[in-house]
Parts: C-alpha cells; sequence; structure tokens
C-alpha cells in the first residue's frame, strides 16, 4: 500500500506566524495556515489541522460505509458525509474535543436497521477513525 505526504513550511511565531500545508503526493493544492484563524470562528480563507482531520475523516468513512453496504447486500446511491471536528483547551495547549460524522444516505436493499447497523461498523472500522481512538467520535446516520 502507498504512502502519502503532505509538508508544512512555517515561519514565525505560534501567535505571529504562518505557513502553507503542501498536499505534496497528489500536487493538487496548497493551503495557508495560521493558529489565529484556526483559533477563530471564522477561517477567513485558511485552513487548519482539524478542517484537513474532518476532510480525511469524511472521506475515508464514505468509502468504508460505501464498501460494507455493498457487504451487506446494499446498493448506495448516493453518501453525504460531513465531519465535524473540534479544537478546545487541554492542560498544556489544546486537544481534539470531539468529532461528529452525518451521513444522508440513498441506499437500495437496506432498511433503516440494516443501514444503522452498517453505518456503526463503519464509524468502528475506517482507518481513520482507528487512527484517532483518543477522540471521542459520535455517528448521526440517517437513510434519506
Amino acid at each position: 500500500m502507498p504512502t502519502r505526504t503532505a509538508r508544512t513550511a512555517w515561519n514565525g511565531t505560534l501567535e505571529a506566524g504562518s505557513g502553507q500545508v503542501e498536499l505534496t503526493s497528489s500536487a493538487v493544492a496548497t493551503f495557508n495556515v495560521s493558529f489565529p484563524k484556526r483559533a477563530a470562528d471564522e477561517a477567513g480563507g485558511t485552513t487548519s489541522p482539524e478542517e484537513l482531520i474532518a476532510a480525511a475523516h469524511s472521506s475515508c468513512y464514505a468509502m468504508q460505509l460505501s464498501a460494507l453496504i455493498a457487504e451487506a447486500g446494499g446498493t448506495p446511491q448516493s453518501l453525504d458525509v460531513t465531519a465535524d471536528v473540534s479544537l478546545g483547551p487541554d492542560t498544556v495547549g489544546f486537544k481534539l474535543t470531539g468529532i461528529t460524522l452525518t451521513v444522508r444516505a440513498e441506499v437500495d436493499g437496506l432498511d433503516a436497521d440494516a443501514f444503522a447497523k452498517v453505518a456503526q461498523a463503519a464509524k468502528e472500522t475506517c482507518p481513520v477513525s482507528k487512527a484517532l481512538t483518543g477522540v471521542e467520535i459520535t455517528l448521526d446516520a440517517a437513510l434519506d
């Protein structure tokens, strides 16, 4: 299996500095980062580690869920997955305080109970969920 790489170039202090995160493996984008905007309610055109984790988690979960739906005998028509990653204070610095996965799905061949079981299993087995076991992950999954 491949290894993927991202690179960050940072200049300055935490409070006054800023950086750029480069998605090196894919070469699709470089994003600005700064701590003041990371800690603010409005991102102001910059990304954050939390947003990047949310992107990774929502896409990984969608892939795992589509696989498990098929294994259960269903056919996923569409999956709309959102990951909300929260940052909060810790005894030293900050920590991720929680992740909420929300999925709305159109699925043929599974009823609501079967879908709920598969959605929960996907939350537990998605590689990003496994990597984030130190953070409480909640799931809100429903069929459209």
